[in-house]
């Protein structure tokens, strides 16, 4: 049995999943990175995304923001590592770290002018967007939100669309504050994973894993959640029917995370996946769970 969620302004919307429901305050963690050259990526992480260094392992380093010691990317080194091809390959497509508001994300603008680096831009209704691709092609969005009281709901939809960005009213929103790198209360907002079917991903990540269907009628893509956000998971299949997933020698996405705050949370995620026919596995005190093309997630508690 399905129901509702409630939104914001009195509306609700989204989807349940028929069992286990992920609880409302889960976030995500770090995602972790395949390159093909640790020091070039290291250059573009904090030349141009204003990331800095946490710390460093050989073939390895991981990154965060300003004033804070939360990792958000960790990048592991394979030399050699094939990019990303233009139709990309099945796994990631996005990571989204997300600024904690508009004036933030118009201070970033103006870096990404002054240093001459291009960049996509979106406005989604519920959030505004810019979209990178780093040194190997993986792709990175950098976002603010709107604030809730502003989302819409129509039949039990979250609104989503794809719009014209207005970056002079963000631009505006900075004041003329120079960028200073990411700033503290930057978190990683949603990952966007390229699937071969959305009723196979549904089914890993909807009915077993346990979060909520948000957005359903957005072309050739499903956004999911917990606790009533846009979307904290996108997967689409806009990579083509012929998309093969990301191998082990390419530049890729190793696994992303979820944070949980209770241990049984973990354990009851990982009993649904189980019964629904998916293979979890523990690894310390962290679940592993691998959707229908391999990539990789992290359950842990935080």
């Amino acid at each position: 049995m399905t129901d509702t969620m409630s939104g914001t302004a009195g509306a609700e919307y989204g989807i349940a999943p028929p069992g286990f429901r992920m609880p409302p305050d889960l976030r995500l963690g770090a995602v972790r990175l395949q390159v093909s050259s640790l020091e070039r990526s290291l250059a573009y992480y904090q030349g141009v995304l204003g990331m800095r260094v946490l710390r460093r392992e050989p073939g390895s380093a991981h990154l965060g923001v300003h004033d804070s010691d939360a990792e958000l990317v960790e990048l592991r080194e394979r030399a050699g590592a094939a990019p990303v091809p233009q139709r990309g390959r099945l796994g990631l497509y996005h990571f989204a770290i997300l600024l904690p508001d508009r004036a933030a994300l118009g201070r970033f603008i103006s870096h990404l002018a002054a240093i001459g680096e291009r960049a996509g831009a979106s406005d989604h209704m519920v959030s505004e967007a810019l979209y990178l691709q780093d040194p190997d092609g993986l792709g990175i969005e950098v976002y603010a939100d709107r604030p809730r009281s502003l989302w819409r709901a129509q039949n039990r939809e979250l609104v989503m669309a794809t719009e014209p960005l207005n970056m002079a009213d963000l631009l505006r929103a900075a004041g003329g504050a120079p960028w200073t790198g990411m700033p503290a209360g930057t978190v990683m907002g949603h990952v966007h994973l390229h699937v071969g079917d959305l009723e196979r991903g549904a089914a890993f990540y909807h009915a077993a894993l346990g979060l909520d269907r948000v957005v359903w009628s957005y072309p050739s893509a499903l956004f999911l959640s917990a606790g009533g956000y846009h979307h904290h998971l996108g997967i689409n299949t806009w990579a083509g029917s012929r998309a093969v997933p990301a191998g082990e020698g390419d530049a890729r996405l190793v696994e992303w995370t979820i944070v949980l705050a209770r241990n049984e949370d973990a354990e009851r995620a990982a009993d649904s996946l189980r019964a629904a026919g998916f293979s979890p596995e523990r690894d310390g005190d962290d679940w592993i769970a691998r959707d229908p093309w391999g990539t990789t997630l992290r359950i842990t508690i935080g």
